[in-house]
C-alpha cells in the first residue's frame, strides 16, 4: 500500500506548469514508486539494461508512451537529458515528464540546464509524520500563517525515537525489525564505499578510505567541524587523507544525495558580531550514519551526548522535507559572540522561524533564552518577518510558554 509523501503535492503542482519535473535523492527512498502515482507510463533503465543501447542511439525512442512519462535513473543513460529537453521544447505542453535519479552526473551532461523546461525537486527520506510515528498535530505550515494548536500531548518516548533512527525513513524497511534493518543499513553503506561514490564522475575511489571518512561524518553528525579533522580520522595506515581528496570524496558524496549540507543563514545583524559561516553535515538520514559507526539501540540509549546530535539530525531531516513542500530551506547560525541556533526555516518570501533542538528537557530555559537573544540581535525588518521562535525535544508535550517561544514535540510536528 502506497504511503503518501510530503513530495506528492509539489509534484502534482510542478505537472500543472513545466513541462517535466526531476525527482532527486538518495537511492532507495521511494522516488520511482511515489512518481509512478503521478506518471501515465514508465521506463526503467536499472531494470531494463537493453534500453541503454536504444538510449545511447536513438534516445527519442524512449520517449514515446503516455504522459506523464516517467523515465527511472536517467543518469544512466546521459543522452536522455537533452533529448527529453528538445521534447518538451516540441511539444509545449506541462507535464510530458518524470526524471528521477539517484545520481547527479558530469556537469557537462546537464550543460543545458533545462531551465524554463524542468523543476528539480529533491526527494529525502520519509519524515515521522509519513511514517505514522508523528501525529502531525502542529503544522509546520501552521506555524508559519499563526494558525498551529498551542498545545499537544502524546507521543513516541526516547526508545521510540531512538528506534525510529536506526531504521530510518526507508519505505522498504518502514516494518522491519532492528536486526533486519541493521542488516540491509550496513549493506547500503558497504555499496556507498565500494560502488555509488564511484557513478557521478566515473573515478574509482578506495573503498576502505570512503569508510573512514563515512565514520568520521557519522560521529561528527550535526557538528561544523574542519576538512582537516576529516582528512586526520580518515587516515590510512596512519597516514591520513590529502585535503583535496576529502573535499573529492565530499563531492562525490553530495552528487549521490548522501551528504547534505546545512548551511549558515546569513542574515542582517543589529549588533558587529561576526557570522560564522561554517556549514553543518548530516547524512542523508540518520540511520546511514548509525549503520556506519554500528551504534545500537541500547548504547544510543546509554550515551546522551552522542543521542543529542542524532535526534538533531532527525529533527533537521524532518525539517528539511517538511519546509520544502513550503518553498522553504533549513540553516543554522552561529556567530562570534558564541550565539548558536540548531535551525533557522526561511521562506521564500522571507519569513523564517528558529529553533533549538533540545534532548534533556531541563534545558529548555537556557534554550529559549538563546532564541529571544538572537531576535534581539536582528534587524528590526529581519524581527518583523520572524513567525515563530521553538525548541523541538522528544517529549510528550508540546506549549506555548510566557515568553512567547513554544515548546514542540517532535512527535506531534507534522507538514
Amino acid at each position: 500500500m502506497y504511503i503518501s509523501r510530503v513530495i506528492d503535492t509539489m509534484i502534482k503542482d510542478v505537472l500543472a506548469v513545466a513541462g517535466g519535473v526531476v525527482i532527486e535523492g538518495p537511492r532507495y527512498c521511494g522516488k520511482t514508486t511515489t512518481a509512478k502515482q503521478s506518471c501515465a507510463s514508465s521506463v526503467a533503465f536499472d531494470k531494463e539494461p537493453g534500453l541503454l543501447l536504444i538510449a545511447q542511439t536513438d534516445p527519442s525512442e524512449i520517449l514515446a508512451g503516455d504522459t506523464p512519462r516517467l523515465i527511472d535513473e536517467w543518469q544512466l543513460a546521459p543522452p536522455v537529458w537533452n533529448a527529453v529537453r528538445h521534447e518538451i521544447d516540441e511539444r509545449g505542453k506541462p507535464g510530458q515528464f518524470i526524471l528521477t535519479g539517484s545520481a547527479v552526473p558530469r556537469d557537462d551532461i546537464t550543460k543545458h540546464s533545462g531551465a524554463g523546461r524542468f523543476v528539480r525537486l529533491y526527494m529525502e527520506t520519509m519524515t515521522l509524520s509519513e511514517r505514522g510515528i508523528s501525529s502531525s498535530s502542529i503544522s509546520l505550515a501552521g506555524l508559519f500563517s499563526g494558525k498551529a494548536k498551542k498545545t499537544s500531548t502524546g507521543g513516541p518516548s526516547v526508545r521510540d525515537y531512538v528506534r525510529a533512527m536506526i531504521r530510518g525513513g526507508w519505505p522498504g524497511l518502514n516494518d522491519a525489525n532492528e536486526e533486519g534493518a541493521r542488516m540491509v543499513l550496513e549493506t547500503y553503506v558497504d555499496e556507498i564505499s565500494r560502488t555509488d561514490i564511484n557513478i557521478p564522475n566515473e573515478v574509482k575511489h578506495d573503498p576502505m578510505r570512503v569508510s573512514a571518512m563515512l565514520r568520521s561524518l557519522s560521529r561528527n553528525t550535526a557538528n561544523e567541524f574542519p576538512i582537516s579533522k576529516l582528512a586526520a580520522e580518515s587516515a590510512d595506515a596512519g597516514k591520513p587523507l590529502t585535503e583535496q581528496t576529502v573535499r573529492n570524496y565530499l563531492d562525490a558524496l553530495r552528487r549521490i544525495h548522501i551528504l547534505k549540507d546545512q548551511p549558515s543563514w546569513n542574515t542582517h545583524l543589529r549588533s558587529r558580531v561576526r557570522l560564522i559561516r561554517n556549514p553543518k553535515r548530516h547524512l542523508a538520514d540518520p540511520s546511514i550514519a548509525l549503520a556506519a559507526i554500528g551504534a545500537s539501540e541500547e548504547e544510543l540509549l546509554h550515551d546522551g551526548e552522542a543521542l543529542g546530535f542524532f535526534f538533531e539530525s532527525l529533527v533537521v531531516h524532518d525539517l528539511r522535507a517538511l519546509s520544502a513542500a513550503l518553498g522553504g530551506e533549513v540553516f543554522h547560525y552561529r556567530d562570534s559572540s558564541g550565539l548558536e541556533i540548531d535551525a533557522i526555516v526561511e521562506l521564500r518570501n522571507a519569513k523564517w522561524g528558529a529553533i533549538e533542538v533540545k534532548m534533556p528537557e531541563k534545558d529548555i530555559d537556557r534554550a529559549a533564552k538563546n532564541l529571544l537573544a538572537l531576535k534581539h540581535k536582528l534587524a528590526d525588518h529581519v524581527q518583523e518577518r520572524c513567525a515563530f521562535l521553538a525548541v523541538v525535544t522528544p517529549g510528550k508535550a508540546s506549549y506555548l510558554r510566557p515568553d512567547g517561544v513554544r515548546v514542540i514535540s517532535l512527535g506531534h510536528l507534522g507538514p
